[in-house]
């Protein structure tokens, strides 16, 4: 677990990171990691900030409900930060608006299926005779709606989910895993991409 200082450098280290990428614009995506389990408390990074900018200091603690804890703007999308971190386990939860994600939920809205990939390995999986299939649920400015979904999808071997014309959540133990996982699946979303051609 992280205390809420180290949360809010490694977040701001994080975002700098996918603002470069090009997949935290402006003021878009929001990473979160899970500060206590009980009561569930997670750090998130604040709403309306420049991704590429943000401060150690510009996170807010947010409940299992994803509502601000002792002040501070939380994003709407906090409430599925909070709902991945309780369903999952997870120790960190990425979302970013990188274009692969979308594009293969366009084109694969029931599901985005990737299999026979080396680079599966670095999302936990099997490179050979293992079919991953990333969820896609349509989406909603309601929270608790799209929390419904991500619970309905849920697979423990499948730690990602993509929102139809939104983007996409990754999540880990801490944020380095999920980083390398956002990053590797992000490139097997490109690879189907272009396949599919």
């Amino acid at each position: 677990m992280y205390s809420v200082e180290d949360a809010g450098r490694q977040l701001a280290a994080e975002s700098a990171r996918y603002a470069a990428m090009g997949w935290m614009r402006g003021t878009s995506g929001n990473l979160s990691v899970t500060l206590q389990r009980f009561p569930l408390q997670l750090a998130v990074t604040a709403s309306g900030l420049d991704k590429g900018e943000l401060t150690a200091q510009d996170v807010v603690v947010v409940d299992g409900a994803g509502e601000a804890v002792g002040g501070g703007k939380a994003s709407a999308e906090a409430g599925l930060h909070a709902r991945i971190a309780a369903v999952a386990g997870a120790g960190a939860v990425v979302h970013v608006h990188a274009l692969a994600p979308v594009l293969a939920a366009e084109r694969w809205p029931d599901g985005v299926p990737l299999s026979d990939l080396e680079m599966l390995k670095g999302f936990g999986r099997a490179a050979h005779d293992d079919v991953l299939t990333v969820p896609v649920v349509p989406n909603s400015q309601d929270m608790r709606e799209l929390g419904d979904a991500f619970e309905r999808g849920f697979r423990a071997d499948t730690p990602a989910l993509i929102v139809a014309r939104h983007g996409i959540y990754v999540w880990g133990d801490d944020l380095r895993q999920a980083r390398h996982r956002l990053e590797c699946l992000e490139w097997l979303l490109r690879f189907a991409l272009e396949r599919g051609r």
